[in-house]
């Protein structure tokens, strides 16, 4: 390209009056995240306390009845793998990867119910020192307007 084209380019370029940079797009869909109206979510203290309340429950009684089968299934794998069948080998696969899970659940459980009260206790915590903020600012105003009445 030479120079008297490039200068050609700019001059039709602020003769259409836009000099910004455009980006080709298709415009925001409704509920995609995009530059528009935001959504309406919404969570109170009661429902992430019932969120963690369920993830506790769910950890304790898996965690209690979770292993209920696991002493048999390995005394039946260890019985058909000492008879000679390949179902043995099958069912402890099956209890190895059961045990598996059942840990992996736990920790998730465990995951929720502690970031949930992590959550409840930062929150608290926030509206403490937006609180004593607000107050301070009150007291601020409260000295300005006396002063301003003298």
């Amino acid at each position: 390209m030479a120079w008297d084209e490039w200068e050609q380019l700019k001059s039709e370029a602020a003769q259409r009056g836009s000099t910004a940079m455009r980006l080709n797009q298709l415009p925001a869909e409704a509920g995609s995240g995009g530059s528009g109206p935001q959504g309406d979510l919404a969570v109170n203290q009661q429902d992430l306390a019932a969120v963690g309340d369920s993830a506790f429950k769910l950890f304790e009684t898996l965690g209690r009845h979770g292993r209920d089968a696991w002493s048999v299934s390995q005394t039946a794998a260890k019985d058909l793998t000492t008879q000679g069948f390949a179902l043995g080998g099958g069912l402890d696969h099956v209890q190895e990867r059961w045990e598996k899970q059942v840990q992996s659940l736990l920790d998730a459980c465990a995951h929720i119910s502690n970031h949930m009260d992590f959550t409840q206790n930062a929150h608290a915590g926030d509206e403490y020192h937006i609180y004593s903020t607000v107050s301070s600012i009150s007291a601020l105003d409260e000295g300005f307007t006396e002063r301003t009445q003298r």
